[in-house]
């Protein structure tokens, strides 16, 4: 994935018709599907907002894909718009196809983002597609995109979770991919001015462990989460 659609055109186009089939077959390891975890991810991130008492209004999906995730953002205390972005044109057409109603919309990256318009930025699993180079730009655009106060919630693969290496080694567009720790993405976020309030490690058990689940809210410091989020403020 880059920053600049024009000069580098999105791999994830000739993804844009299989993208779930080709997700499932490194998710079919954790016994779960993208919606458990589409749900799962926007659960915790209400958790920490509401002990924020924070209520975003406007909400920007940073990397949206085909747009199958986005409407669990609108269960979030607040949440009244919603845009999803993202580099692959054919993935966005989908999204718009699919899941575009009045208070979700879409449009491709390299369209004018409005800035100092969003409470809330979430992104999940997309730095990883974006050369290590390129990553401040993207990480200014959000930035830029925020009003002042608002948060950066950015999800990461967790790459110190050997169970996170296998399942993305049998998913074709994470197999190259350049995983980010948690230090390299609270380094990426501090240079961009960001104020880091937390970082919350999730996903310990798959499913047939799914009776220790209870234990993951006493792990959420413990770097060992398939995935993890930083949460960050714009100062």
């Amino acid at each position: 994935m880059s920053v600049d659609a024009g000069k580098n055109p999105s791999s994830f186009d000739a993804y844009a018709g299989n993208y779930e089939a080709a997700l499932a077959q490194g998710l079919s390891l954790s016994g779960e599907n993208r919606d458990f975890f589409a749900r799962r991810r926007v659960e915790l991130l209400t958790k920490r907002l509401l002990a924020l008492n924070v209520q975003p209004a406007s909400i920007m999906d940073f990397g949206c894909g085909d747009g199958s995730s986005t409407p669990n953002l609108l269960n979030i205390p607040g949440a009244k718009q919603i845009l999803g972005t993202d580099l692959s044109a054919d993935s966005i057409k989908l999204a718009e196809q699919r899941f575009s109603r009045p208070n979700i919309r879409f449009q491709t990256l390299n369209e004018h983002l409005a800035e100092s318009t969003f409470d809330l930025v979430f992104s999940n699993g997309v730095f990883h597609h974006i050369p290590p180079v390129e990553r401040p730009a993207a990480i200014t655009k959000i930035y830029n995109a925020l009003r002042p106060g608002g948060l950066f919630a950015l999800w990461e693969n967790n790459p110190w979770n050997p169970g996170t290496r296998l399942v993305m080694s049998r998913i074709p567009f994470d197999r190259d991919a350049n995983t980010l720790t948690d230090r390299q993405t609270n380094r990426l976020l501090r240079a961009a001015r960001f104020e880091i309030i937390t970082i919350h490690f999730a996903f310990y058990f798959p499913r047939p462990l799914a009776s220790l689940r209870f234990l993951e809210t006493f792990l959420t410091k413990i770097p060992l989460g398939a995935q993890y989020l930083v949460l960050g403020r714009k100062t």
